[in-house]
This record gives structure tokens, C-alpha cells and sequence, in this order.
């Protein structure tokens, strides 16, 4: 499906299947101080299978949640192709996804293309509306955490930050996306 046939679907409305790969909820800032200076955390240690997220306040239990400063910014979500695309730009791959330090992570949907929009994800347990707003640039950790040339490898794919509208749960698995006309 090409974004194209996303967009085009869209204005009638329609639901875009996608997977939740990865939820990330981490109650700490795991990459302190400049890359190269400490080591990169386990991938899997804020991991999780199920995320809550509050309207107006972000990720239950995420660094982010509830901070004025990032109340449009408490959620970042990224499309896992672009992390699978780093495999073929720099090698060294696969990857995991948790590494990017992106909330949530979908498969299936070019996430990028959300970036000023309202949009839905629902993972069986009702939608979470979500209001997408700047890009999340990748940071220089990255060349750390993923390999030399990640940081550039995702620029433009770095994911959006977002702002949660509605509360709800979000589940890894099948999932549907609904964007807002």
C-alpha cells in the first residue's frame, strides 16, 4: 500500500490494519550524558505488553508523562520499517526497536505522514486518540545504540511526537489505525 492509497482511503474513512511491535514505557532517562561516554541500556528493560495511556498527560509510568514541558510531546510513536530499513543503509541488522526509545512502535502504517494530524489506534480495547505533532529527530545515541550512521539513517523517519487526546489501553499485536479527516 502506498501512502498514496493511505491518503485516498482516508477520506472515506477507513481503517488501516496495522501491528503494534513494540511499547515502550520507561520511568527513567536511559541514555545520559553523550554518546559513547556510557554504555547503552538493555533494549528490552522498559519494554513492555501493555501501555495506559491518560488523556493530557502521556504514558502511565513514561518519564514523560505528566511534564509541562512535553505535554504536546508524551508519546512518540515510528513506523518499525524505518528501523528495518536501517539494516539495508548501514548494516549490522536487524535491530530491535526498543533501542530507538520511541513509545510505541507500529508496523504498517508511515508514521511520519502523521505529523499534524489526529489520529486513532486501537488495539482491541477501545481507540486512543492521539494528535500528532513535530517530528521525533534521532539523536547522535543512536550511532551508539544501533550502529555508526543510524542517527542520519532515520532522519525524516525518526517517528512524530504526539499529544494524547483520550485515555485507554494499547496492547502489542493487531491493531487499527484511523486517521481523523
Amino acid at each position: 500500500m502506498t501512502v498514496a492509497d493511505i491518503a485516498a482511503g482516508e477520506q472515506v474513512g477507513e481503517a488501516h490494519p496495522i501491528e503494534m511491535v513494540r511499547l515502550v514505557a520507561s520511568p527513567v532517562h536511559r541514555y545520559a550524558g553523550r554518546p559513547g561516554e556510557g554504555g547503552v541500556p538493555e533494549p528490552a528493560q522498559d519494554a513492555v505488553d501493555v501501555v495506559f495511556v491518560r488523556a493530557g498527560v502521556g504514558i502511565v509510568g513514561d518519564r514523560f508523562a505528566g511534564r509541562p514541558a512535553h505535554r504536546r510531546a508524551a508519546i512518540t510513536v515510528v513506523s518499525a520499517e524505518a528501523i528495518d530499513d536501517l539494516d539495508q543503509s548501514i548494516g549490522g541488522g536487524p535491530y530491535d526497536p526498543a533501542l530507538a526509545r520511541r513509545n510505541i512502535v507500529v508496523r504498517g502504517y508511515p508514521v511520519d505522514e502523521l505529523a499534524g494530524r489526529r489520529f486513532s489506534i486501537d488495539s482491541g480495547d477501545g481507540p486512543v486518540e492521539l494528535q500528532g505533532h513535530r517530528p521525533a529527530r534521532p539523536c547522535a545515541w543512536l550511532d551508539v545504540a544501533f550502529a555508526p550512521g543510524a542517527q542520519r539513517g532515520l532522519r525524516g523517519r525518526g517517528g512524530i511526537r504526539c499529544e494524547p487526546l483520550s485515555s485507554g489501553t494499547l496492547r502489542l499485536g493487531p491493531a487499527t489505525l484511523r486517521v481523523v479527516p
